[in-house]
């Protein structure tokens, strides 16, 4: 066959995606009938495609891209350990050099005790690592009936079998007859949504509390482990009220369950700190990572481990792991990411300068008249939209309706913003720019601008 090329006409490269890709989270039929957009090019914060338009990624890639896009230094890294050692596997009681260097800058970043890691090839599957580890922990402690892991509805922690089930997306779990045994949820601290007349602290507290609750229903005995994220992101980027946290962390120290924070979104500069854990003081037993590990430059997950959990673990066989745990390309290219990150001081800069930039301009948006709630952590921000934001009332359309109409007026002004439900959420690189975050925000207040006049005209703003 003839292989295309960035240059070939976009007609041309969307009859061939239409003819043979698979796109995930994706109506097939509908994309094949509109097209895709191909990208073909990209530079720090900035894609290219094949029509030549330069598109703001708001988004970093899938909340990924940390460091921006075009970053040499990684490409040569990723070069120089293919021709060294392009791959061999930690199993059978062999390691490499960029493996054990990597966990052991984690284990330098990480926060308290967690000094371990176990390599995986993204969230996904970390998440699957740790449903199986909590399991095994308590098994190895002789308490093997412990083996139910809580989680929250509308958290999303992957898309394997063993990460929808972690997650709480109804809409997945209708895929596939998931959830698997064994999981259970609470409800999320969505305050804008679900707080009724509480006030966000009242709420915060009430929904940690469900955490106790589901405790004393399923029982301490069979509890092992509860796992959230620190940030919800793809649930909408839902901030918990203040309360919540620190009453999170008084139940599981009571209840004595292993807390897993998934910091797939929300590590590696994300928060403002190295790890959302440290921002919001959560203090985990286990922390999944994955995306800003590498800048999603190459596929790398894992799970962060403690002091405790690793030598319960260490003490038998752990059947289980990836053919790719530890790839030495992937590792010795988040290496190069982290000490980009690091030297660069992208991660201060975040926290000092241009994450509180961000914010000031981003809660700017909170005056447009179909914005309510405007939430930001960071790096990670979201607008819930609403015809009404002294009820917080929903749109005279189905949920979605004005969020997508929302997310294609950006992408038709060169902007990624994308929609969860009727929230519109950003999550750009961080190494985002202050004039590139006035851009951000004058192509999102257009985008909110023509969404609204549509909304308007079609009567759906009541």
């Amino acid at each position: 066959m003839t292989l295309l090329t960035a240059n070939s006409p976009t007609a041309e490269l969307q009859a061939l995606d239409a003819a043979h890709h698979m796109h995930p989270f994706t109506q097939g039929a509908g994309l094949n009938e509109k097209g895709a957009r191909m990208i073909t090019r990209a530079e720090g914060c900035w894609l290219t495609d094949s029509e030549g338009n330069r598109i703001l990624d708001g988004m970093a890639g899938l909340w990924c891209v940390n460091i921006g896009y075009g970053r040499r230094e990684l490409a040569s890294v990723a070069a120089r350990q293919m021709e060294e050692l392009p791959y061999y596997n930690t199993f059978f009681q062999t390691s490499h050099v960029p493996a054990l260097n990597l966990a052991a800058r984690l284990a330098e970043l990480a926060p308290g005790d967690l000094n371990h890691v176990f390599f995986a090839s993204g969230g996904s599957d970390a998440n699957d690592t740790n449903l199986r580890m909590v399991r095994t922990y308590w098994a190895e402690k002789g308490q093997p009936e412990k083996n139910v892991i809580i989680s929250r509805w509308n958290a999303y922690h992957g898309s394997t079998i063993g990460g929808t089930s972690l997650g709480g997306m109804k809409g997945m779990h209708g895929q596939g007859d998931l959830p698997i045994p064994g999981i259970e949820f609470i409800d999320q601290p969505n305050w804008w949504a679900e707080g009724g007349d509480m006030t966000p602290e009242e709420f915060g507290l009430m929904r940690a509390r469900q955490l106790e609750e589901k405790i004393l229903e399923v029982g301490q005995d069979k509890v092992a482990a509860f796992i959230a994220e620190p940030v919800q992101g793809a649930g909408g980027v839902i901030v918990a009220p203040e309360t919540y946290w620190p009453e999170i962390r008084r139940i599981v120290d009571k209840y004595g369950i292993l807390l897993i924070a998934d910091e797939v979104i929300c590590g590696f500069g994300r928060t403002g700190n190295w790890f959302g854990s440290q921002t919001l003081d959560i203090r985990p037993d286990i922390m999944t990572i994955a995306k800003g590990l590498s800048s999603g430059y190459m596929p790398i997950g894992g799970s962060i481990v403690s002091d405790e959990v690793a030598k319960v673990i260490g003490g038998t066989e752990f059947n289980h792991g990836y053919t790719y745990s530890g790839h030495p390309v992937a590792c010795a290219v988040a290496l190069e990411n982290l000490r980009i990150l690091e030297e660069e001081k992208i991660v201060d800069t975040v926290r000092d300068q241009t994450a509180p930039y961000l914010k000031e301009k981003f809660e700017s948006l909170g005056n447009h008249p179909m914005v309510g709630e405007v939430k930001i952590v960071g790096m990670m921000g979201s607008m819930a939209l609403t015809p009404n934001k002294g009820t917080r009332a929903p749109f005279a359309a189905d949920a979605g309706t004005i969020g997508f109409m929302c997310r294609e007026r950006c992408f038709a002004n060169n902007l990624v913003m994308r929609h969860v439900g009727d929230r519109m959420i950003i999550s750009p690189p961080l190494v985002i720019s202050k004039d590139e975050i006035d851009t951000l925000i004058d192509r999102a207040r257009t985008s909110l601008d023509e969404a609204h006049a549509q909304a308007v005209s079609e009567g759906l703003f009541a």
